[in-house]
């Protein structure tokens, strides 16, 4: 049978009180009971709750992290980064999603209420900015992961993804593609904008056109990626590359192109973004503009804690990771 803190204070002959204030180094128990208290404890093997004790210093010593789904495809990347941070500083992590809409961020900020965690990483569920700004306003907190441009009220960790958007753009250029297709994602997204800016702002750099009509906002799936080469092809679109603003949706792409009997990267040079796993395995293997997962989470797990500890304080200023151009079959140079 477990040792309870009611069986430490019944052996002891002090209140749970008095033994609670003995666990958390409080001050207010004379040294010969605090005495007494600790050799009981050593004689029962009593443990205490890391999370009551926690509580009781103010603290859990625990982190947060809420994202859309597991299903993202980077999203094990990111919390692999953050958890690894947070165990070497003796933290721990709870994961919430958001699968169930408005029902779990219920159930996430009754947690919030409850000082279950210190604090929370946020790779942002969409429709969930207005809720994550009460709770931030409110005292938690946070630290965004990915921001999609409309965070500058909150602390960020992000890549440089206009230079990615750019570093395609050169890419295609420098291997004599100009007239390329993009296929985006949803356009509400910083990132998004960001990455689109930064391809067509070289373009024009180079006197090349890219036209409304070869610019396709998506949802980063592979079904969207196959879906627009497909409605392009049908309706006699001429391209000789396609920049997709994920892998996902490039890896649809090139799909619909060996279907339509296009050659990649003979007739179509194809550029993803993420440099997700599946990137390298696919047929040709991808070239895609990589984005450092791992330490995203890393330096967001990081910043939190550095804020916990009062080393610094967490400003809206946002830490940005470079993002690296990988070169695969798809798009030689």
């Amino acid at each position: 049978m477990r040792v309870t803190i009611a069986d430490v204070a019944r052996n002891a002959a002090v209140s749970k009180t008095t033994v609670s204030r003995v666990l958390n180094g409080k001050g207010e128990v004379d040294s010969e009971t605090a005495e007494r208290v600790r050799t009981v404890i050593a004689e029962l093997g009593y443990v205490p709750s890391s999370r009551a004790v926690g509580l009781a210093r103010g603290n859990s010593r625990t982190l947060a992290m809420l994202v859309p789904s597991l299903t993202w495809p980077w999203v094990g990347e990111v919390l692999q980064g953050a958890a690894d941070t947070l165990e070497a500083a003796g933290f721990g992590l709870l994961l919430f999603t958001c699968n169930r809409g408005e029902e779990s961020m219920a159930q996430f900020t009754s947690q919030v209420s409850a000082r279950a965690f210190d604090g929370v990483l946020v790779i942002e569920p969409e429709n969930t900015r207005g809720s994550i700004a009460a709770l931030h306003h409110q005292g938690l907190p946070l630290v965004l992961v990915d921001d999609r441009g409309q965070g500058a009220d909150f602390p960020s960790v992000a890549t440089t993804n206009l230079a990615g958007g750019a570093s395609a753009a050169h890419h295609l250029l420098a291997s004599g593609r100009r007239a390329p297709l993009v296929i985006t994602g949803p356009a509400q997204f910083g990132c998004v904008q960001d990455r689109l800016s930064g391809f067509a702002d070289v373009l024009a750099e180079h006197g090349v056109a890219q036209p409304e009509s070869r610019t396709f906002e998506g949802d980063f799936t592979v079904r969207c990626g196959q879906s627009v080469i497909e409605y392009a092809l049908a309706d006699g679109q001429e391209f000789d590359s396609v920049f997709c603003h994920n892998d996902l949706s490039a890896t649809g792409a090139l799909h619909a192109l060996r279907a339509a009997g296009r050659r990649v990267p003979d007739d179509v040079a194809v550029i993803g973004f993420d440099d997700i796993p599946i990137a390298a395995f696919t047929e040709p293997s991808l070239t895609t503009v990589r984005q450092p997962m791992q330490a995203i989470g890393e330096a967001a797990a990081r910043r939190m804690l550095d804020h916990l500890s009062g080393t610094t304080p967490l400003e809206p200023e946002p830490v940005v990771l470079p993002t690296e151009l990988v070169i695969r079959s798809s798009a030689p140079g």
